[in-house]
């Protein structure tokens, strides 16, 4: 099953929207995307920003997990997501 890339915009936003919520996380996000406060104002709607949420949510399970179990979606939705959004398809290197 794959995800239309409105659906995985969807779930982009609704991970950005957790990620704000987190006092801890958000700092490591801002710090490790060269992202300011105002850049997620004015990028929100950017699918390849939206994909950079995604990548650093799968940078660790327990963080997946999080926002999994807080929005009530299936775990492996996040991979989805990201694979239907620019930057995410899969390389074939043969």
């Amino acid at each position: 099953m794959s995800l239309s890339t409105e659906a995985a915009e969807v779930l982009a936003l609704q991970a950005l929207g957790w990620l704000l919520s987190q006092d801890e996380l958000l700092p490591v996000f801002l710090g490790s995307s060269g992202t300011s406060e105002t850049d997620l104002r004015e990028r929100a709607g950017d699918p390849v920003f939206l994909g950079s949420v995604l990548d650093f949510l799968l940078m660790d399970d327990a963080w997946i997990v999080s926002f999994c179990d807080a929005n009530e979606t299936p775990y492996d939705r996040i991979m989805m997501a990201r694979a239907a959004l620019p930057g995410g398809e899969q390389m074939n290197w043969t």
